[in-house]
């Protein structure tokens, strides 16, 4: 990599960093204050959508949406990156249901929280619990994003959807709008996106940071109706409409390298 390509790379890592501390400052002086009095904040919304927004910018990642994100959804994504909840974060007023570990790191998670991530304790009865929290977004018109792969992969393939991830929708009754991400141009998929075997995240960063611009296809699909269906068909749906999305046969695919999840 020549001089003039590490400095870009540099600056932007630059930008990253600062617009870090702004979402730290919008949450900490708006944000925390309006959750502590059991409200929430009247902006919260368009600027969280602005940061990831302008996030991407910095980052190269060119967007290229079709289809529209419904209302108080329960959004279904394929998982290839943790640029995907960047990605996803600059469509609309979502919230992102994370494992319950993430809580626990220092700054992110306490950030994490108060912009309203649900999070889920491994093996725990949790599906009434998040069912109802899920019901609450839905009538405020919000979307929670799940990941039923539970891992990563590098956009060739998808992984098995895990069907208790589902059990939220059924008890809550939300629609599902299956989601599909890819990056790349349409003749072929990019190979630095996906954060795959042993990747990191801060090499894994300044590999994007180096990268003149990535293309990201974002193709919200038809909605799914929950009411009457098992966990197993919700997940077996939803996986189907996203691989025929991508071009995938779901019936008989080979999974690619992954990676668990940031």
């Amino acid at each position: 990599m020549g001089p003039p390509r590490a400095l870009s790379a540099l600056w932007r890592g630059l930008r990253v960093l600062l617009h870090l501390l702004t979402a730290f400052l919008l949450v900490a002086l708006f944000m925390a204050p309006a959750r502590a009095r059991g409200g929430r904040f009247a902006q919260a919304s368009a600027l969280t959508r602005w940061w990831y927004r302008h996030l991407c910018r910095i980052l190269g990642l060119r967007l290229v949406a079709a289809g529209e994100l419904a209302p108080g959804v329960l959004l279904v994504a394929n998982h290839v990156s943790w640029l995907d909840i960047i990605v996803l974060g600059a469509q609309g007023d979502v919230c992102f249901l994370s494992k319950a570990e993430i809580r626990a790191w220092p700054l992110i998670g306490w950030m994490a929280e108060v912009l309203g991530t649900l999070f889920i304790t491994r093996g725990a009865h949790q599906a009434r619990e998040l069912a109802e929290q899920i019901a609450a977004r839905a009538s405020r018109d919000q979307v929670v994003v799940i990941f039923p792969e539970a891992t990563t992969s590098n956009g060739a393939g998808l992984r098995p959807f895990h069907p208790r991830l589902f059990a939220a929708a059924q008890d809550s009754g939300a629609a599902l709008q299956p989601v599909a991400l890819r990056y790349g141009e349409p003749d072929h998929l990019d190979p630095i996106a996906p954060f795959i075997d042993d990747d990191r995240p801060v090499p894994h960063l300044w590999r994007i940071l180096q990268h003149p611009g990535i293309r990201v296809e974002v193709r919200f699909l038809p909605l799914i109706v929950s009411q009457g269906l098992d966990r197993k068909t919700m997940a077996r749906a939803c996986r189907e409409a996203i691989g025929a999305s991508l071009g995938l046969n779901t019936s008989d695919m080979q999974t690619e390298a992954v990676k668990k999840p940031l």
